[in-house]
C-alpha cells in the first residue's frame, strides 16, 4: 500500500522546469516502455532491422546509377505496356502501387474492427487484403516475365547499364518475397480469427491472450510497413 502511494505521489509531484522537465516525463511513461507485449517489441525490432536493409538496398541502388558511365535505361520506356495499339508508360506499375495502398486501408479496417471483437469483419477484411496482396505479387511476376522475355538479366541488359537487372531483381524480389510471407501470414491469422481462437484463447501457434486480438495488429504493423518500403521503390525506381 504505501508503495502505491509513493508511486501516486511520484507521478503527481511537480516536474522540474526546462530540458529535466522533459526528460522526467519521457521517463514516467510507462506504458511505452513496459507494458508491451513481446509480440509488439520483436515486432518492432523486426521492421527496424529490416528498415536498414532495405534502406542498404537503395542506396547501392542509386549509388550504382549515379556512378555508372553507361546511360541508364528510361523507366517510362522499359515499363511501358502496349495496349490499345499504343504504349502506355508505367500504367502496370501504377495499379501495382494502386492496389497495393489500398490493401493498407483494409488491413487498417481489420485491426480497427479486432479491437471491436467483430471477428468476422475482421478475418474478412484480412483475407481481402491478402487477396489484394496476392494481386500485387501476381502483376509483379507478370512484370518480371516480360522483363525476362526481353532480354533482362542481373548481368545484362539490352537498354544500357547492366546495372539495371541486378538491381531490379535484387530490391522487387525481395520485397515481393516479403508480400507473399506477409499473405501467407494473413491468411493464418485470418483462419484463426474466423474460428474464434482469440476469443476462446487456444493455445497455438501465432495466437495471443484470451480476447485479445494482438496478433491482427501485429500483422497490421508488418503490412504498413511492406507498403511503406514500396512508396519508396516506387519513386527511387519507377519514377526517377
Amino acid at each position: 500500500m504505501a508503495e502505491t502511494t509513493l508511486g501516486h505521489a511520484d507521478r503527481t509531484a511537480p516536474r522540474p522546469p526546462g530540458l529535466h522537465g522533459v526528460a522526467a516525463d519521457w521517463s514516467s511513461d510507462q506504458r511505452a516502455f513496459k507494458n508491451v507485449s513481446w509480440g509488439k517489441a520483436m515486432m518492432w525490432i523486426f521492421l527496424l532491422s529490416d528498415t536498414f536493409i532495405f534502406g542498404c538496398f537503395l542506396l547501392s541502388y542509386m549509388t550504382a546509377r549515379m556512378s555508372t558511365t553507361v546511360p541508364w535505361p528510361n523507366p517510362s520506356e522499359v515499363f511501358a505496356l502496349h495496349l490499345f495499339g499504343q504504349d502506355i508508360p508505367l500504367i502496370l506499375i501504377a495499379i501495382m502501387t494502386f492496389v497495393l495502398i489500398s490493401s493498407s486501408g483494409t488491413m487498417a479496417m481489420a485491426v480497427n474492427f479486432g479491437y471491436r471483437h467483430d471477428r468476422r469483419k475482421t478475418a474478412v477484411l484480412m483475407l481481402v487484403t491478402a487477396a489484394l496482396g496476392a494481386a500485387f505479387v501476381s502483376m509483379q511476376a507478370f512484370e518480371w516475365t516480360k522483363l525476362i522475355t526481353e532480354g533482362v538479366r542481373p548481368w545484362a541488359n539490352p537498354w544500357g547499364a547492366v546495372q539495371f537487372g541486378s538491381s531490379f531483381f535484387m530490391i522487387t524480389g525481395f520485397h515481393g518475397t516479403h508480400v507473399t510471407i506477409g499473405v501467407i501470414f494473413l491468411l493464418i491469422t485470418a483462419r484463426k480469427v474466423w474460428r474464434g481462437d482469440y476469443e476462446t484463447g487456444v493455445r497455438g501457434f501465432f495466437t495471443s491472450r484470451r480476447g485479445q486480438y494482438e496478433s491482427v495488429e501485429i500483422m497490421g504493423l508488418y503490412w504498413h510497413f511492406v507498403d511503406l518500403v514500396w512508396v519508396f521503390i516506387f519513386a527511387f525506381f519507377y519514377l526517377w
